[in-house]
């Protein structure tokens, strides 16, 4: 099986976001649903939307802006993408982690995945935030992964390491902030579903008795496809709802959704104070604070 997405049509689409930037990215941001006026912090921002970038598919989910949002924030060069895509949308694995390649592709070395997540753990409620330690894909191994089919040499390895997926440097970096801020910062592991459709009572007893502490519809195969690629990534779950939130609701699940977009917006300012903190350390600390994950793993040639 051929690849829908080859690394010519990565070197387009990046080349095409390099002119209208005007700068080279360090750091890659994902912002997941109801977290996107994370991109306000930006002063003077380069806004780009996903259409008119070649070759990359739009979002079509409410609370999800569509476009790439780019500028300096607190020392460091950042690319946003203000809302991501979704296997659940129909597009292939390979479709959905595009935006990560080019921005690999465009130089950015870190890569910062938010989203919203359902909680699995009884001490968990809506607002809290959950730093990723690990993920479970349960996707990716029932064989949707966005590295099948051929390789390409130039974006990284036939069998990328994924142990740790998740930079502990970075990590530590985050628990620092968090606890100069008097934040609590919750840590577990972060379990992708396919969806659309929320979890069944066996689904959630099945994803709490393999590990995960909370679940969601994204972010594992950008990760993956980061790793491959050699980024380092840090993870954030903004745990939005709690199975028990929804017990005997009989509306249907546009309510949870809504819910999930509420608690985003409310989560907006603490997540802000955070992630730019976190920036601010990555400035203050430079490249070695995060140094050593990518230590194995083939790093691509960014050539915008």
């Amino acid at each position: 099986m051929s690849s829908a997405v080859n690394y010519e049509m990565v070197a387009h689409a990046a080349a095409f976001l390099a002119e209208r930037l005007g700068f080279q990215p360090r750091v890659a941001m994902v912002l997941g649903s109801g977290l996107s006026h994370l991109v306000d912090q930006i002063p003077d921002p380069v806004a780009i939307p996903y259409a008119a970038v070649p070759h990359m598919a739009v979002s079509t989910v409410a609370g999800h802006a569509g476009r790439f949002v780019g500028g300096a924030l607190n020392g460091q060069a950042v690319l946003m993408m203000q809302g991501r895509l979704h296997f659940y949308e129909g597009y292939s694995p390979d479709t959905i982690t595009f935006p990560i390649r080019v921005m690999r592709h465009l130089g950015a070395e870190i890569l910062i995945v938010t989203n919203a997540a359902g909680g699995l753990r009884p001490d968990f409620a809506a607002g809290d935030l959950m730093a990723i330690t690990d993920h479970i894909f349960l996707a990716g191994l029932a064989g949707h992964h966005p590295l099948r089919g051929p390789n390409d040499e130039r974006w990284g390895p036939r069998f990328p390491d994924m142990t740790p997926a998740y930079d502990p440097a970075l990590l530590d970096l985050l628990r620092q902030e968090a606890r100069s801020q008097g934040i609590t910062l919750w840590e577990g592991t972060y379990a992708m579903v396919s969806g659309p459709s929320y979890e069944t009572p066996a689904e959630i007893r099945f994803l709490r008795t393999v590990g995960a502490d909370a679940v969601g519809m994204s972010t594992a195969p950008e990760v993956v496809v980061a790793r491959h690629a050699g980024m380092r990534v840090l993870g954030i779950s903004l745990i939005t709802n709690v199975p028990q939130d929804f017990a005997g609701d009989t509306e249907d699940a546009g309510a949870m959704h809504k819910q999930v977009l509420a608690v985003g917006e409310h989560a907006v300012p603490t997540m802000a104070r955070l992630l730019t903190g976190l920036l601010g350390r990555l400035t203050a600390e430079g490249s070695a604070a995060v140094g050593g994950q990518g230590d194995g793993a083939a790093s691509a040639q960014p050539q915008p």
